[in-house]
């Protein structure tokens, strides 16, 4: 019997992964019926992370907690046996703010769905830090886990990286003991220090909205956590990914959490690496296919997954900009976008599913 793995990421703004994966698997059928398809839809990550693990067979575990400024939201998380899947994005990513709030955003939501994958037995936590829409070091996220930040005075500070230009000391008094006893591991595929030119406020700043004085204000904030941080005798400001999520990584960087590219991280979570033997063709693909793809991002994960077993790869995307050599040297057998049938990129937005399978339709045809 044919086989087909179908392992798309969500087309950003359109259609999630999972209906990605269903309107693909729609067209296959049609197109080679009987043929044995499975739908393993991935993420990089980012968000869609835990949506991933959901369709891979995790518990979603409703929660509330706070937002990118504080205010109560309604989110959750990923569970199997030990394992909790945290996705930053759904809790404190840049989508959800009406409008940026570069100085004043916060991971605090993020400590709180750690504390609360803690209370229901996780021990070992996996965290998705795309999509954030804070540049305040991971202090939120310490404090959701029971750290406090102070002034001079012992004041609390606010929320938000600016205030951390204040900060005179970190109270870990109150810090979840438990956290001494379960393995964090971070899903990132972000290099950066958390300071200097290629840090968290000058590299991701901008895209969070900050203007060229509040990189400044923030850069600033974050050099002064760091020595705050560096006085107790913890150095990790310059560990590759310390910069990811606005510094996020640095304060689990400080909890001794270990670092792994996204794709990798998902791969193992969705088990695709065991979905793999025996497949004739692997189907990916995202939004658009482009020079971005090919830096870490899922397809690129999921061809070299497949590459390694010598299984070919095609990857659908709603554009791509690759040519034909840079797809080669990926893994990609091929690659179709939705503006190769369809002119009207607005349709290609609007109703992405119908195109994807026909494309899909035409793949079984061509490769099967």
């Amino acid at each position: 019997m044919t086989r087909v793995v179908v392992a798309p990421d969500k087309f950003k703004g359109t259609l999630p992964a999972a209906q990605v994966a269903a309107a693909i698997a729609a067209g296959l059928r049609r197109g080679r019926p009987g043929a044995e398809v499975l739908e393993c839809p991935i993420a990089d990550g980012g968000d869609g992370t835990v949506a991933a693990a959901v369709a891979a067979g995790f518990e979603f575990v409703p929660a509330r907690a706070s937002g990118p400024v504080g205010e109560p939201v309604d989110t959750g998380y990923a569970r199997r046996g030990p394992t909790a899947v945290i996705e930053l994005a759904a809790v404190s990513g840049l989508a959800m703010l009406p409008s940026p709030a570069p100085l004043t955003a916060t991971t605090l939501g993020v400590g709180e769905l750690m504390r609360a994958a803690l209370d229901a037995g996780a021990t070992r936590l996996v965290l998705g830090l795309g999509g954030s829409s804070s540049t305040d070091g991971g202090t939120g996220l310490l404090r959701g886990l029971g750290a406090r930040m102070l002034d001079s005075a012992g004041a609390e500070l606010p929320l938000g990286g600016a205030a951390l230009t204040r900060l005179a000391r970190i109270d870990l008094d109150g810090l979840d003991a438990r956290l001494r006893d379960v393995e964090l591991l971070v899903a990132s595929d972000v290099d950066n220090p958390l300071l200097g030119p290629h840090g968290a406020a000058a590299v991701y700043g901008p895209q969070k909205g900050a203007t060229p004085s509040d990189v400044e204000l923030l850069e600033s904030a974050l050099r002064r956590l760091a020595e705050v941080v560096r006085a107790s005798g913890v150095d990790v400001a310059e560990v590759p990914g310390a910069g990811a999520a606005g510094g996020t990584g640095y304060a689990l960087a400080v909890l001794g959490a270990s670092f792994r590219p996204g794709i990798d991280v998902v791969l193992e979570l969705t088990g695709l690496a065991e979905k793999l033997p025996g497949a004739d063709l692997v189907i990916t693909g995202e939004g658009s296919l482009d020079e971005q793809t090919l830096r870490g991002k899922g397809p690129a994960g999921i061809a070299s997954a497949a590459a390694e077993r010598g299984i070919p790869v095609v990857a659908l995307a709603g554009r791509s900009t690759l040519d034909a050599g840079a797809l080669r040297t990926a893994g990609f057998s091929g690659a179709y976008a939705l503006n190769d049938i369809e002119p009207d990129v607005q349709r290609c937005l609007t109703e992405p599913a119908p195109l994807l399978e026909r494309l899909a339709e035409r793949v079984a045809h061509e490769y099967l």
